[in-house]
């Protein structure tokens, strides 16, 4: 069995040689080639394990069987029109959950307790204490509930927020919601999730459906009548799925008052980009929830054993939905 390591992305967190590394400690005996580094027949390559990888790659590989995505996000994978029609897997483990629920706390924390104020006034030499209030007065809502925002969900119910999740399909039973939180299921239901949202977290994944929705009409919808003064974003999901223009119109105008962005229409974000200045603007490098090479190489080599054993995969994507 030969599993190609076939990865297009900066920054040390993705370094080929670092995920061959696990990769080789959780697959034993097997062997680990990396694409543009090793020599290797396509018609030897099984398994392939990518993040990015170019266009018209996974179509060379006659014998491939399972294509397992690195990263949260299948949406760069599925734009390749020449993908091969066997499964594809998404990472879904306990670690990425993890990261981006601490992510989601810290920025849902720091406009609750109006850190930006606070450190503003400081660089003033300001002492300029403000009003605070209760988490149970800020209503926190998460689009797009899978097994991070639910995660999410979790901790910050715990912390005292007044949590909503909702999810495009009607997967959850209304009358068993999980433990604390408000679920909307289905398109009809959007509306009303919106108008009793303070903070909205999105953690959609980025499809036909959802691209371009973070835009003034969305915005518009959101509570107006909350403790915060004014709705904040939180994105948290992808850069396809905001317009940047609506939402740098929308903080000049009061519709929303603040927004944490770790993902953008353009990556890198654009060293001319009016967010990098403008003062309710918080950027983050799309490190929400960096994909762990030694959590997750352990999870895919436990999926290739019990492949080859006759299992049934796990968090297969459904092409058709995106995710």
């Amino acid at each position: 069995m030969t599993l190609l390591l076939a990865i297009e992305s900066g920054g040390d967190n993705w370094s080929t040689e670092r995920w061959r590394s696990h990769f080789a400690d959780a697959l034993p005996g097997r062997r680990i080639v990396v694409h543009g580094a090793d020599a290797y027949r396509p018609g030897d390559v099984r398994f392939a394990a990518v993040w990015k990888p170019p266009h018209g790659l996974l179509a060379t590989l006659p014998r491939l069987e399972v294509m397992f995505n690195l990263g949260a996000g299948v949406d760069a994978l599925l734009a390749d029109l020449s993908l091969p029609a066997v499964p594809l897997v998404r990472v879904i483990n306990a670690d990425l959950a993890q990261r981006m629920t601490e992510y989601v706390t810290l920025h849902v924390l720091l406009h609750h307790r109006r850190l930006p104020t606070l450190i503003h006034a400081q660089s003033l030499c300001q002492w300029a204490p403000k009003t605070q209030w209760a988490a149970s007065a800020v209503r926190v809502g998460i689009l797009g509930f899978g097994a991070l925002g639910q995660d999410a969900g979790e901790v910050l119910v715990r912390l005292g927020f007044k949590v909503a999740g909702f999810t495009r399909s009607p997967k959850y039973d209304a009358s068993r919601p999980p433990d604390g939180i408000e679920m909307f299921a289905g398109a009809a239901r959007l509306p009303a999730f919106l108008a009793r949202t303070d903070i909205l977290v999105v953690l959609t994944p980025l499809t036909s459906e959802t691209r371009g929705m973070l835009d003034r009409r969305l915005f518009s919808q959101l509570a107006r009548d909350g403790v915060l003064g004014a709705p904040v974003l939180i994105n948290a999901g992808r850069g396809g799925l905001q317009v940047e223009a609506d939402i740098l119109a929308c903080l000049d105008d009061g519709t929303l008052g603040a927004a944490s962005l770790d993902v953008f229409e353009r990556e890198p974000l654009p060293v001319d980009s009016p967010l990098w200045t403008h003062p309710n603007v918080i950027v983050t490098p799309h490190n929400a929830a960096d994909s762990d090479p030694a959590s997750i190489a352990l999870d895919i080599a436990g999926q290739i054993i019990d492949y080859e054993r006759g299992g049934k995969l796990q968090h297969t994507v459904q092409r058709e939905l995106g995710y």
